[in-house]
């Protein structure tokens, strides 16, 4: 076992042996490295303004990922290389991404800039070339620009990315990869003693056995959720277990009928191979979070957080996903839709950690639909989600499954509206409506900041009306997408 955190910063590895579990990226940075280039702006990996990058090896490539430095906690770098906007030149020449932000004028305060500079230079060894705006909308969705305007901004980044990577991290990826080799080693990482800790096991025995024995621990995936817990809510969170070293955690299967999707593989990993599922599910996820946010949320914490109005669970519900677990020597597997009991509970006893997600694919004669409906495009809770599957034949309904977020205490499905639909024709838009009331024995939502009950009433009906019409075929797909649409198959 492992006693000290290591990882490198400014061409160095650093090792600690001892630091409080809940110390965050960005006070490490900002308190005792005095690298002040990182801000802090709204302390809960909205604004952007702390993003850093971290170099990770990833299945044998080295990749750079965007992270909020604000939510991540210290001992989740354990392994990587931490880039902040101090090591971007060289030699007192800029990067090609900071020369094209002062000659086309993309920094008025100043305050921001540190963090658009960063999300820019993960995309500058990441992004397809060339560049184009839409894909710069998708870049930088997790950075707020206060007061130069994103125009300038963009014509820096559509100027830095026309050509292939050319600055010192492109030029030396072999030392770089060497440096990180050296501390991918499979021990257990345990910082702390038994009454407080950091701890990061390498295994799912010795993950399972950890929790089992610490079943108070906090169970840590992305931090997305669990940061705020900390930076907002004040939480100490004294016993964290980290899960993000598991080796088996992190995988992707696939079969000719099912995806799996180990708890660990984060949203950004998990993109394209659930836009092979449905076009819809892209458009879910790219609206799901920031990059920053994708690159560090995990589909099990997002599961396992239990949320109500969470996007991914109502889509996985209509799909009959079920959800794999593990306490001590045994797993269990359950349908999706079973392991949410009530708000704030779920079916996951003391103990017991989510370790993977089974989707499976659309079979044919299966239509599929998700929307999200939220006050803005970008980063934002939704105030209904709705995702709809329906199983077809000879132009009825023969199956439907229906699952909404925010519409109750859990994601839930409505059970009463499947069973009205069963049966109707395509063609009969009166048995729809007919069937559609029924919505209002299915749910009574409340009230809130996001929504009112009768808006959530009226946006749920006519979310399920919109889909019913694209897949007969009645009217042609009318969302707000800026990022060019996807055809959809179905």
């Amino acid at each position: 076992m492992r006693r000290t955190l290591r990882f490198i910063f400014r061409g160095q590895t650093v090792e600690r042996d001892g630091f409080d579990p809940t110390l965050t990226l960005l006070e490490w940075l900002r308190e005792e490295q005095r690298a002040t280039g990182t801000k802090e702006g709204c302390n809960e990996g909205d604004c952007g303004a702390c993003t850093v990058v971290l170099a990770r090896l990833r299945e044998g490539r080295l990749r750079y990922e965007p992270v909020n430095a604000c939510i991540l906690l210290l001992g989740q770098v354990d392994g990587a290389e931490v880039l902040t906007v101090e090591d971007l030149s060289a030699g007192g020449t800029l990067h090609p991404i900071q020369q094209a932000m002062v000659v086309h004028h993309g920094s008025q305060c100043g305050f921001c800039t540190p963090g658009i500079v960063m999300s820019l230079f993960a995309a500058y060894h990441e992004a397809e070339r060339p560049l184009t705006r839409a894909a710069f909308d998708d870049i930088l969705s997790g950075n707020l620009c206060r007061c130069t305007g994103y125009r300038p901004i963009a014509d820096a980044a559509l100027a830095a990315l026309r050509g292939p990577a050319a600055d010192a991290f492109a030029n030396e990826p072999e030392l770089r990869r060497t440096r990180l080799e050296v501390l991918q080693e499979g021990s257990d990482l345990f910082i702390g003693h038994e009454a407080r800790f950091f701890a990061a096991p390498a295994s799912i025995e010795t993950m399972a056995s950890l929790a089992l024995r610490h079943p108070d621990a906090t169970l840590l995936a992305g931090g997305t959720d669990v940061g705020l817990w900390i930076t907002k809510k004040l939480q100490d969170l004294g016993k964290i277990i980290w899960l993000g070293r598991v080796k088996g955690l992190d995988r992707i299967e696939e079969s000719d009928a099912l995806l799996t999707f180990g708890a660990t593989v984060t949203h950004e990993r998990a993109l394209h191979s659930l836009a092979s599922l449905d076009p819809d599910l892209d458009r879910l996820m790219r609206r799901f979070g920031s990059r920053q946010v994708r690159a560090s949320g995990t589909l099990g914490g997002n599961i396992a957080n239990g949320s109500p109005i969470g996007d991914l669970a109502p889509a996985l519900i209509a799909l009959d996903a079920s959800v794999e677990m593990r306490k001590g020597g045994l797993s269990r597997t359950m349908p999706l839709e079973n392991f949410f009991l009530a708000y704030g509970r779920q079916a996951r006893e003391p103990g017991e950690v989510v370790t993977a997600l089974h989707i499976p694919k659309l079979k044919p004669g299966m239509a599929f639909r998700a929307f999200k409906i939220s006050k803005r495009f970008d980063e934002d809770i939704s105030a209904v989600m709705g995702a709809f599957r329906f199983r077809l034949e000879d132009g009825r309904i023969a199956e439907a499954r229906l699952a909404y977020g925010g519409m109750a205490g859990t994601p839930a499905r409505a059970r009463a509206t499947e069973q009205a639909l069963e049966g109707v024709s395509l063609s009969d838009t009166h048995g729809w409506a007919t069937a559609l009331s029924n919505l209002e024995a299915d749910f009574q939502p409340i009230s809130d900041m996001r929504a009112s009950a009768g808006y959530r009433a009226k946006v749920a009906r006519a979310v399920l009306g919109k889909a019913l019409l694209e897949i007969a075929g009645a009217a042609a797909e009318t969302r707000i997408h800026p990022r060019g649409e996807v055809a959809h198959a179905g």
